[in-house]
Order: C-alpha cells, then sequence, then structure tokens
C-alpha cells in the first residue's frame, strides 16, 4: 500500500515527511560566532581606516578664503557614519537571511551584532551633526571682590587682616 503523503510533488526522493532541514549539532552556533569575528576583523580594519583619515584631516590645511556655512569652521565628517551605517545594514540582511535559513543562533547573533552597529552609527550621527553640549555661557555676575578697606589702607592690606 502507497501513503499518498510520499507522492507529493517537489518532495526530494529518499526523504521522509517528518525530517527536518535544520543545521544540526553545533554548526549553528559555530557559524554565528565564526561571523562575528570576521565582523569584528572588518570593524577594526574600518575603525583603522576611519582614524588614518581623521589624522590626515587634522594636518590638512584650512581653506580660509571661503567661511563654511555652518559658521563653526569645519564642515562635519559623515564618513564614519555612512561607513557603520553600511556595515551595520550588511549585518542585518545576513542575520535575515540566516533567520529565514533556520540558522537560529547565527541569525540570532547576528541580529545583536546588527544592533550594536545601529548603535555605533547613531553615536556617530551625534557626533558629526555638531550637537555637543554647548559650552557654558559666560556669567553675567560680577566677580567678586573683596569689601573695601575701613582702616584707610590699601586692599592689600585689608585682605591680609581679614577686614
Amino acid at each position: 500500500m502507497t501513503h499518498p503523503e510520499s507522492d507529493l510533488p517537489g518532495r526530494p526522493e529518499g526523504r521522509a515527511p517528518d525530517e527536518r532541514s535544520e543545521p544540526g549539532g553545533c554548526a549553528d552556533p559555530a557559524v554565528g560566532l565564526l561571523l562575528t569575528v570576521a565582523e569584528a576583523a572588518v570593524l577594526a580594519m574600518l575603525l583603522m581606516w576611519l582614524a588614518l583619515r581623521g589624522l590626515g584631516r587634522s594636518h590638512a590645511p584650512i581653506d580660509s578664503g571661503a567661511p563654511s556655512s555652518s559658521g563653526a569652521g569645519a564642515e562635519p565628517d559623515w564618513a564614519p557614519t555612512i561607513a557603520f551605517g553600511v556595515l551595520a545594514l550588511a549585518v542585518a540582511v545576513l542575520a535575515a537571511v540566516l533567520l529565514r535559513g533556520r540558522w537560529y543562533w547565527a541569525g540570532g547573533i547576528q541580529a545583536l551584532v546588527a544592533v550594536a552597529l545601529c548603535t555605533l552609527t547613531l553615536t556617530s550621527v551625534s557626533r558629526a551633526d555638531g550637537h555637543a553640549l554647548p559650552a557654558p555661557a559666560p556669567s553675567t555676575a560680577p566677580a567678586w571682590e573683596s569689601p573695601p578697606c575701613r582702616s584707610g589702607g590699601t586692599s592689600d592690606e585689608c585682605a591680609r587682616s581679614g577686614g
């Protein structure tokens, strides 16, 4: 007697209907950790490139002929934001592909890495945008001055004598 489920089109031969096609053993977490190490290496190279680029920008001659539109001197550097954003997007897409392929550990690890990279991207946006805490306003109160000397001497004599 033939079972009707075994005659379904598209089913690979030699595979039972209840077999799952999930990665087995420790391959799933191992792939997640391997990808995380690879992404850490890419992030380290990216940070070195950005540091060298920033060092080059700090020693570049300033064009004093044209004032900047922000009035703060140098234009904001959006390269770190773009670089971290592209890396975060690539990791998020990789996480989605892994989760759709039922690699739950690897996809979950990649999703956590993507969240961390998105946080790094948002941090670099706040730095590039120049919205740092404003400098404290100069105090309008007059500086403390010692009271006038009643003994008729100079202010130095009064300050030394305490009154």
